[in-house]
């Protein structure tokens, strides 16, 4: 009886691939600057209304506090396991909308100018910096596979090129 020895599934050479190119799309100034950003806008989130002045309504204090917090732990891992988290940044996408909308979602009478515009001005910034996120590999590949084109059109172009 023959055996065949199959290579365990993390030597596959797609899955390292993508695991290269996760780490090459993590390791860029963009993706870094994003990380940095999205945890700073968490921490503000998390502490905005002792920050701002509205500790006073409890339910959005609450609120912003547990989506601060989750809005963090969702993009700050993206600099360390990029392939494992990148998809966890459209999670933060929903944060940051319902951060804008929690105003007048959330019981009690929480809308006013202080909430909302903290709630608006976060959410938004929020939002764009999950946005980034998990479009830095798409976008890093994308880059890649036009330069590999251009790269592949210009070396057959020259004379007794394949």
């Amino acid at each position: 009886m023959a055996s065949t020895h199959r290579a365990p599934i993390e030597e596959h050479p797609d899955l390292m691939e993508l695991r290269a190119r996760h780490d090459r799309a993590a390791a860029t100034p963009r993706a870094q600057m994003v990380e940095a950003l999205a945890l700073l806008t968490g921490l503000f989130l998390a502490a905005s209304p002792w920050i701002v002045g509205f500790a006073g309504f409890t339910t959005l204090a609450i609120t912003n506090l547990i989506a601060g917090i989750a809005y963090t732990l969702f993009l700050g891992g993206l600099g360390n396991s990029y392939e494992r988290t990148h998809s966890m940044a459209w999670a933060a996408v929903a944060i940051g909308i319902w951060t804008c909308v929690a105003p007048w979602v959330v019981a009690g009478d929480v809308a006013h100018t202080r909430s909302i515009t903290t709630n608006l001005i976060t959410g938004a910034i929020a939002t764009l910096l999950a946005l980034a996120a998990a479009s830095g590999a798409r976008d890093h590949d994308t880059r890649r596979h036009d330069s590999d084109l251009h790269g592949s059109a210009s070396r057959r172009s020259m004379p007794g090129a394949p």
